[in-house]
């Protein structure tokens, strides 16, 4: 059983090692909300759905920081928190910063995907995704 969740960040991982400009995942609503996220938060450039049906996938433009050949990935970090073995979850009192305020985690709340600071503002916990920083 693979987890499409941790998946997805192996791909955007290895991804940036290599510097590729773009990458494409399979679709699903959980994933694309996902990189909507990193979109909003400005850790990646742009996300789109491409095709119909069956055939649909999304696409990760990828961001990258400094000059061309020394460029940085701006997601120098991604982690699975909560998986298929082993849910965490945890009361919007138990939400902490990642790495001082540098970092979000996702998280999965009655009210959707969000992040912690957004949780820790609307008062809810929920399902612990994963953390990127």
């Amino acid at each position: 059983m693979s987890d499409p969740i941790s998946n997805m960040l192996t791909a955007i991982r290895n991804a940036q090692a290599v510097r590729h400009p773009t990458v494409s995942l399979s679709f699903s609503n959980l994933k694309y909300e996902i990189a909507k996220i990193l979109e909003k938060e400005g850790l990646v450039e742009n996300v789109e759905k491409k095709g119909k049906k069956i055939k649909r996938s999304i696409e990760i433009t990828l961001k990258y920081e400094g000059e061309s050949p020394h460029n940085r990935p701006a997601i120098s970090g991604l982690k699975m928190i909560s998986k298929p073995g082993q849910r965490i979850y945890l009361p919007v009192k138990k939400i902490k910063r990642v790495r001082g305020g540098y970092g979000i985690t996702i998280i999965s709340t009655p009210k959707g995907l969000m992040t912690n600071k957004e949780a820790k503002r609307q008062k809810i916990g929920g399902e612990v995704i994963c953390e990127i920083w």
